[in-house]
C-alpha cells in the first residue's frame, strides 16, 4: 500500500507541476495596478501560495529521488497526501475570491467556459479531502508513525 500512495501522490502532483500562479485570473477578475494585481492582500496570498506550492513539489520530488536511489519508504506519504488536498484547496479558495460569483455558475449565458470549468473543479478538490483517507486519518497517522505520539 505505501508504494501505490507514493505513486499516486506523485501523480497527484506530476499533473500539477508547471502551472503558473493564478496572476492572470486575479488581474481580469480583480484588477491591475502598475502591472501587478490591484489587491496587495490577495498578492500577497497568491505569491505565499505559490512558494508553498513550489516547495511541497521540491520535497516530493526529493522523496521519490531518495525511494529510487534505494532509500527506505517512510511515512511521509500521509503527510504528502494531507498537505497537497490542503494546498490543492487553498489553490480553490484563492480562485473564488479573486472570481466572486462568476467562479459560481453550473451552466447559462452568464459564464464563459473557464469559469464553468473552474466551478466543477473547486467542488471536485472538496473530495481530495476524502480520497485515500481523511484528512482526519492522515493526521492521526502522522501523529503516530511519524511524531510517535501515543494514542
Amino acid at each position: 500500500a505505501p508504494a501505490a500512495v507514493r505513486t499516486h501522490v506523485h501523480r497527484r502532483w506530476r499533473g500539477r507541476r508547471g502551472r503558473k500562479p493564478h496572476a492572470d485570473l486575479a488581474r481580469r477578475y480583480v484588477g491591475q495596478n502598475g502591472g501587478q494585481v490591484a489587491d496587495p492582500e490577495l498578492r500577497k496570498r497568491l505569491i505565499a501560495h505559490r512558494i508553498t506550492d513550489r516547495a511541497f513539489g521540491l520535497t516530493v520530488r526529493r522523496n521519490g529521488e531518495e525511494l529510487r536511489s534505494g532509500g527506505a519508504p517512510t511515512f511521509l506519504s500521509s503527510m504528502f497526501k494531507l498537505y497537497g488536498t490542503e494546498q490543492n484547496k487553498a489553490r480553490y479558495d484563492l480562485m473564488l475570491d479573486m472570481m466572486g460569483s462568476q467562479m459560481l455558475g453550473w451552466e447559462g449565458d452568464g459564464f464563459d467556459g473557464r469559469e464553468l470549468s473552474a466551478t466543477r473543479e473547486w467542488l471536485r478538490s472538496l473530495a481530495n479531502s476524502i480520497e485515500g483517507g481523511t484528512s482526519e486519518v492522515q493526521l492521526n497517522i502522522i501523529a503516530k508513525r511519524i511524531l510517535g505520539l501515543p494514542d
